[in-house]
């Protein structure tokens, strides 16, 4: 009987031991773990994620071992929880695969908060990335919740990615129209706007003879905050000053003989 109590004593104070010193080690593997996250400028969203996941699993660690001492068979129970996670995991399969896809969003990162962006066809500007779902305002301020499932699967078009972005602006003149006048009239309304960038210098030319006019290109490259804005007011300088250069602006039209 004396044995007996001594044998299990023992046990039970070298299961708190173990306890004790692998509550400890978790801790520490938890703070190491965090600690190296936030060196490395992983997003704030994953450091207390991938901080508790490793003092859970040391933690398993510890109570697996702390059983084998008392003897307890733990194949069978990891089989158990094996099979539960699998079941687990199929019943929350498209929330694990959102999941999935926000941890690799915040690893990679396509995009950051204030970006705007086009997702498969979603476009607007980020205002929230979660480990589940994005969330994006469209420029008419309507809010949208992306799953991040569809979110990484989805082609990803970054607006705000490069600092710089390049209009394309065909402008189309009279067959009867002087070529040379117009393009030097597009071209000083192109230097007069200290917003066009001259590095790389803007460009020039004709690229099509449409069937009411010919099609002048004028490709200029801008700072991206500056892109909408700097469309709309070439647009307007270039058909005023074209008009008053003496050039017209023709629109398709049809001749009809009887």
């Amino acid at each position: 009987m004396v044995d007996l109590v001594s044998q299990w004593g023992l046990q039970v104070l070298g299961a708190i031991g173990v306890l004790i010193i692998g509550w400890w080690l978790s801790s520490r593997i938890s703070a190491t773990t965090r600690r190296a996250l936030e060196r490395g400028k992983v997003d704030a969203t994953l450091v207390p994620f991938f901080s508790n996941m490793a003092y859970y699993l040391a933690l398993a660690v510890t109570i697996i071992a702390v059983l084998n001492l008392f003897g307890i068979e733990t194949t069978s129970l990891i089989a158990v929880l094996g099979a539960a996670t699998v079941a687990i995991g199929l019943a929350l399969q498209g929330t694990l695969s959102s999941f999935a896809s926000g941890v690799m969003l915040l690893i990679f990162r396509p995009f950051k908060v204030g970006d705007f962006v086009d997702i498969g066809g979603v476009t607007g500007s980020v205002i929230e990335v979660s480990l589940f779902t994005t969330l994006l305002h469209t420029p008419d301020n309507v809010a949208i919740i992306v799953p991040n499932s569809n979110v990484y699967g989805a082609v990803i078009r970054n607006f705000s990615a490069n600092t710089t972005r390049r209009h394309d602006i065909t402008m189309g003149i009279g067959y009867d129209d002087d070529i040379g006048v117009a393009m030097d009239t597009l071209r000083k309304v192109l230097e007069a706007d200290a917003r066009v960038m001259q590095d790389p210098a803007p460009f020039l030319g004709v690229v099509e003879l449409a069937d009411s006019s010919v099609n002048i290109l004028v490709r200029c490259w801008c700072e991206s905050k500056d892109f909408f804005v700097l469309k709309t007011d070439l647009l307007r300088e270039f058909k005023e000053k074209l008009e008053a250069a003496g050039c017209s602006i023709p629109y398709p039209q049809q001749d009809i003989h009887v």
